[in-house]
C-alpha cells in the first residue's frame, strides 16, 4: 500500500457521507491522520471506527457548518490537537427537492449558501494561519453542474458557483504563502444527495455513475503533487453517461 501521505494531517468536513466519507478513507489509507468533520455524530463516529480498525489515525469533530460558531470552533480543535492542517477538503454540500425558481423558499435558499458557499469561508478563514504554517492543499469539491448546467437548482447552481470563485481567490491570495488549492467538479456521482431530486433517477443511470471513491482518487491525486505545481480544477465525468 502506498504511504504517499504519511505524516499529513488531513482536515475532511462532510466526512459523514459520500465523497467526503470516501476522501477521509482514502487518506487514511494512505497514511495521512483524518480530522473528520461533519454533522452527523454517529455516521462520524463510524467513519472514525473503520479507519482505526483498518490501521490509521483519526479523530472526530463533530459540527454543523451552518452555524459559524461550529465551523469555526471546529477548525480551531483540529488545530489545537494536531498543531497543523496538511490537507483541507471541503466535501460538504446539500440540496434541496423544491429546487426551482418559481419555488425556492427563502429558507431554502439562505440555508443552501449557509452550508454550501458560507460554511466555506468560515473554516478556510479559521484554518487560515494554520494552513499557511503548513502549505497546505485545499480541496474544495464543488459540481459537475457548473461546467454543464442542468436541472439542479438555481440555489445549487449558485453557490457552486460561488465555491469556485472563493477558491480561485483563495489561490491568487495566498500562494505566496504555499497554499495551493483545487476545485474539483465530479459529475453525477452515487450519493444520498441524488436522494433529494424531485424526480428519482433511474436505477439504470446511477449504475453508470460515478462511486464516491472515484472522487476520492481525484482527491489523492491533487494532494500528492509537490509543492511546485498544482491543479485549479479538475473535471470528473462518468464516461458511459452525460451530466443529468
Amino acid at each position: 500500500m502506498s504511504r504517499s501521505h504519511q505524516g499529513k494531517v488531513a482536515a475532511v468536513f462532510g466526512a459523514s457521507f459520500g465523497m467526503g466519507r470516501a476522501s477521509a478513507m482514502a487518506l487514511a489509507q494512505r497514511g495521512a491522520t483524518i480530522a473528520a468533520s461533519g454533522r452527523t455524530s454517529e455516521a462520524l463516529e463510524e467513519v472514525v471506527r473503520e479507519i482505526r480498525t483498518a490501521g490509521g489515525e483519526a479523530v472526530a469533530f463533530p459540527a454543523d457548518v451552518e452555524d459559524p460558531q461550529q465551523a469555526r470552533s471546529a477548525v480551531a480543535a483540529i488545530a489545537d490537537r494536531f498543531g497543523r492542517i496538511d490537507i483541507f477538503v471541503y466535501a460538504t454540500g446539500t440540496n434541496i427537492p423544491g429546487r426551482a425558481a418559481g419555488i425556492l423558499s427563502e429558507g431554502d435558499w439562505e440555508m443552501m449558501q449557509r452550508t454550501n458557499i458560507s460554511g466555506l469561508y468560515h473554516t478556510v478563514q479559521g484554518a487560515l494561519g494554520t494552513l499557511r504554517e503548513s502549505n497546505a492543499r485545499v480541496v474544495v469539491i464543488s459540481s459537475g453542474a457548473v461546467q454543464m448546467p442542468d436541472a439542479s437548482g438555481v440555489a445549487y447552481q449558485a453557490t457552486k458557483h460561488a465555491q469556485v470563485g472563493f477558491t480561485h481567490g483563495l489561490m491568487q491570495e495566498e500562494a505566496a504563502n504555499g497554499i495551493r488549492t483545487t476545485v474539483i467538479f465530479p459529475g453525477l456521482t452515487n450519493t444520498r444527495l441524488v436522494e433529494k431530486r424531485p424526480v428519482p433517477t433511474p436505477k439504470e443511470v446511477l449504475d453508470q455513475a460515478l462511486q464516491p471513491e472515484d472522487v476520492a482518487e481525484a482527491v489523492l491525486f491533487v494532494t500528492s503533487l509537490p509543492s511546485r505545481a498544482y491543479v485549479p480544477e479538475l473535471l470528473l465525468f462518468p464516461a458511459a453517461i452525460q451530466q443529468r
